[in-house]
């Protein structure tokens, strides 16, 4: 498991965000930054083992001011639900693996922010670009090599 750091880091970023802090936010927040993009189910059974009961929909609007604060980034790969992770501010992109849904941080393609620039920016003042990248994790492609051998 990653290091989350102290609980009272937590509780001034929060307090430094402008959010209240309670024992449920400073447990969300904890969960996801020990977990790996995590999606609101996940994060709400961390928070329900170590908290005991706390509904789904406090989780949900938690994670929605942390995103709205910049304490959590929101990713929403194609097919796949709504994740979360404590990476924010260097516009990195994600990998993302087609048979188990894995999804892998990677650095920006190419250089700073917003590491691509579009062929006609439409007047835009382009400042981030979310790249996705899709495939197979090294797990699955070995599942799978392993499987056409025994056929």
């Amino acid at each position: 498991m990653k290091d989350t750091g102290h609980p009272h880091e937590a509780a001034a970023e929060l307090r430094s965000a402008g959010l209240r802090v309670t024992a449920a936010r400073l447990a969300i927040l904890d969960a996801v930054r020990a977990g790996d993009h995590l999606d609101v189910d996940a994060v709400t059974s961390q928070v329900r083992e170590r908290l005991g009961h706390v509904s789904f929909q406090a989780v949900y609007e938690a994670l929605h001011a942390f995103t709205a604060t910049g304490l959590v980034r929101r990713i929403e790969p194609a097919g796949s639900p709504t994740r979360f992770e404590c990476r924010v501010g260097d516009n990195h992109h994600h990998l993302v693996c087609r048979q188990c849904g894995r999804v892998t941080d990677v650095d920006c393609t190419a250089g700073e922010a917003p590491c691509l620039e579009p062929v006609d920016d439409a007047g835009f003042l382009v400042d981030e670009a979310d790249v996705t990248f899709w495939g197979f994790c090294p797990d699955c492609r070995r599942d799978s090599e392993e499987g056409s051998t025994h056929d």
